[in-house]
């Protein structure tokens, strides 16, 4: 399966502050590198943490985060793929060994980012479904994204059943936009997805964008809607918006 994102340096390491990373080498488990070339405006994260199966611990979670919020700085981002390193693996959901050692309220906390985190990378549905397979609720988004992208029923039977679902399952369902067949190399999906990059390359640049989101919010700014919304927000109450 593959995620691409439109949001984007040679490989540079993010490294997490105080806490041991579980990456190759004791390097960085999160890396970023911006392609050259023809590819260039496309950039990787690519996610390094073999011995936990890109589990989401708090290490890895913490340099997704630092890493996506450096790249909604940098203008050249077009196109950001997202790529695992470790042969096999994309994301196993999430570390429930390091879980496990947590407080009550450490857990609130560290899930708080990770909805967060989910809400970047739009992909909690998936991940959330790794996480019923160990007999957990979904905890970062999945109980509310998969009913949206499948319907209540279908949602409800996924979540508790735990059902692993294979690539080709997932696409027939809408879960995933593609499913391709696995080469001799293992990265068939990488090849997908940058074929897929270099198709919405050409497409809207960021300053084309700029322009017509001033556009679209030109328009909201003569609206009573808009006025009820920051009246709503000052005053603390839910916003009674008419469509004017």
């Amino acid at each position: 399966m593959l995620r691409v994102l439109c949001l984007l340096r040679p490989w540079r390491p993010l490294w997490a502050r105080g806490c041991a990373s579980d990456g190759a080498a004791g390097g960085p488990e999160i890396q970023v590198r911006a392609l050259a070339g023809s590819n260039q405006g496309i950039t990787e994260i690519l996610m390094n943490r073999p011995r936990a199966r890109n589990a989401l611990g708090n290490v890895f979670v913490s340099e997704l985060l630092e890493a996506l919020a450096q790249l909604r700085e940098d203008r050249q981002v077009r196109v950001l793929l997202f790529r695992s390193a470790v042969k096999g693996v994309f994301c196993a959901g999430a570390d429930l060994k390091e879980r496990e050692q947590m407080s009550e309220a450490e857990v609130g906390v560290f899930v708080q980012r990770l909805r967060g985190l989910m809400n970047d990378i739009a992909s909690s549905a998936i991940l959330g479904l790794i996480e019923t397979t160990r007999g957990l609720l979904p905890g970062a988004g999945g109980t509310q994204r998969l009913p949206r992208c499948l319907g209540v029923a279908l949602a409800k039977e996924l979540i508790f059943t735990g059902r692993r679902l294979s690539g080709t399952q997932a696409h027939a369902l809408g879960l995933v936009n593609h499913s391709v067949a696995q080469n001799e190399e293992g990265d068939a999906a990488y090849h997908r997805a940058r074929a897929l990059a270099q198709e919405i390359l050409p497409q809207v640049d960021i300053a084309s964008g700029m322009v017509i989101e001033g556009i679209c919010y030109a328009q909201n700014i003569p609206t009573r809607d808009r006025l009820e919304g920051m009246a709503a927000f000052r005053e603390k109450r839910p916003p009674k918006f008419v469509g004017e």
